[in-house]
């Protein structure tokens, strides 16, 4: 088969202007430049990063949380309504300055959706009218404030982020993969185009060549006048066939650079390939792989797991709710805040709130059987993706000896159509055989190579395909990484 890159090889270089200007581009060279420089490249990389730090900040909700809050001033001049010892309302005159600042560290309990915090919290009060300055403090407090009988986020947060976070790092390295497998047919697209243009520029030489044999031999009468219209008529269409070409493949050129971010305004040169890799894939292994590697896998189950937290949270928002909230600590007042840390008083507040409702016409049982029912849906779904993703990896497996074979036996055409065309093409010039005959041996030549480049896209694309599907290197025998963020 590496003779078979040696051969067309000269002739795809032959067909393009820009060969002689740069070195043909490779298929790795070019797939290097979409993952590192194009804008899908960029969007993965991207996405990668948004998750990263979604991820960031899923971590930092069980993590201790250190705030500082206060208000400080807190300056009012107003006048005011204030009620007289007597009852009656006088209207008067206040300037005072209401401050605080406190101190608070706090840890989410994930077990059971509560909140644990210590603090310090210490207020000053002034009134400037009367020349007055009081501080309240609280020098150290301690309290859980611990939901009853309601949706625990945070448990179901520690079951699905990391399964999420897990997933957007095999979405990257898939998207790599997939860029390789987008980028491998858009290369063989120009490729084919390429060939075509180039073949159809020799065609048109090779007919002007016969169309002037030809009328060397109506000159002595060997050629009959219907032959040589349809000489005449073989270089129009051998023109019109490659100026055809040379459009489609500069239409397919700015395709290629449009995605992969390819610099330049002329077409590239691009090197035809060897055959893809053609390592022996054992279907099984194929699926074993795709079950470990890719992010389908986890993505069912964090689908799942979602259909569940959608029914958890329709039960824990709708039915009884509670909250207790419990703290204690230390407090004083005093004219000084030296002194309020003096003879410190002991603090204690317990609290616990609940709804129940009573009577809500069925709210309750609706809202619930509307998320049982969406989770049995996922249930369905994922069972009917997951049995057509297996088959997709064993189908797409077990293709590669077919696509061997097939390689195999277009490169062999290519070859015998290419003997058959150059025998013809004698054989008419010494007039044994008819001008019919040639063009089929022509038709045969052109039709053959195109089948050789189409049988080498297709491995190609099969070889991308696969490790995509599979994220395994069926070469190296090893899973594809790419070090997480």
């Amino acid at each position: 088969m590496k003779l078979r890159y040696f051969s067309l090889l000269p002739l795809l270089l032959w067909g393009q202007r820009v060969a002689a200007q740069a070195p043909a581009l490779t298929l790795d060279e070019v797939i290097a430049q979409a993952i590192n420089h194009s804008a899908t490249g960029q969007q993965a990389v991207t996405t990668r990063e948004t998750s990263y730090w979604a991820w960031r900040g899923y971590q930092a909700n069980y993590r201790p949380q250190l705030g500082l809050t206060g208000t400080v001033p807190n300056f009012n001049r107003v006048i005011t309504p204030v009620v007289q010892p007597d009852g009656t309302t006088s209207f008067e005159s206040v300037r005072i300055n209401n401050s605080d600042l406190g101190l608070t560290l706090s840890q989410n309990i994930g077990l059971t959706g509560g909140q644990v915090y210590v603090g310090s919290v210490v207020q000053r009060f002034d009134d400037f009218n009367g020349g007055l300055r009081r501080y309240n403090n609280q020098p150290f407090t301690i309290g859980i404030t611990q939901p009853l009988g309601q949706f625990n986020g945070l448990r179901w947060a520690r079951a699905i982020e990391p399964l999420r976070y897990q997933e957007s790092q095999r979405q990257y390295v898939e998207e790599r993969e997939t860029i390789a497998q987008r980028v491998t047919e858009l290369y063989f697209d120009v490729l084919l185009q390429q060939v075509n243009a180039a073949v159809a520029r020799q065609n048109a030489q090779a007919t002007a060549e016969l169309l002037r044999i030809g009328q060397e031999r109506f000159r002595l009468g060997r050629l009959s006048q219907s032959d040589l219209l349809q000489l005449e008529l073989n270089v129009l269409d051998a023109r019109q066939a490659q100026t055809q070409a040379q459009l489609d493949a500069q239409n397919a050129a700015v395709d290629l650079q449009a995605y992969t971010g390819l610099p330049g305004t002329e077409a590239p040169a691009l090197a035809v390939p060897a055959p893809a890799p053609q390592p022996a894939v054992q279907p099984a292994l194929a699926l074993e792989q795709a079950r470990q590697n890719r992010s389908t896998t986890l993505a069912f189950r964090r689908r799942l797991l979602e259909a569940e937290r959608t029914v958890a949270q329709a039960h824990g928002t709708t039915g009884f709710q509670a909250a207790l909230t419990a703290n204690l600590g230390y407090v004083n007042q005093g004219a000084t805040l030296g002194n309020t840390y003096l003879n410190l008083q002991n603090q204690q507040q317990v609290r616990l709130a609940f709804s129940l409702p009573l009577v809500d016409w069925g709210r309750r049982q609706s809202i619930i059987k509307t998320a049982e029912l969406t989770r049995d849906q996922t249930q369905h779904n994922v069972a009917q993706e997951e049995r057509s993703f297996e088959q997709t990896v064993l189908t797409q497996a077990s293709q590669a000896v077919a696509l061997r074979e097939q390689l195999r036996l277009a490169g062999r055409a290519d070859s015998l159509a290419q003997r058959r065309y150059d025998i013809a093409r004698a054989t008419y010039l010494l007039g044994r055989i008819s001008l019919t005959d040639l063009t089929l041996a022509s038709a045969a030549k052109d039709g053959a190579r195109r089948g050789y480049i189409f049988a080498l896209r297709a491995g190609w694309v099969a070889f991308y395909r696969l490790r995509a599907l599979t994220l395994y290197d069926f070469e190296k025998q090893a899973p594809i990484f790419v070090a997480n963020r």
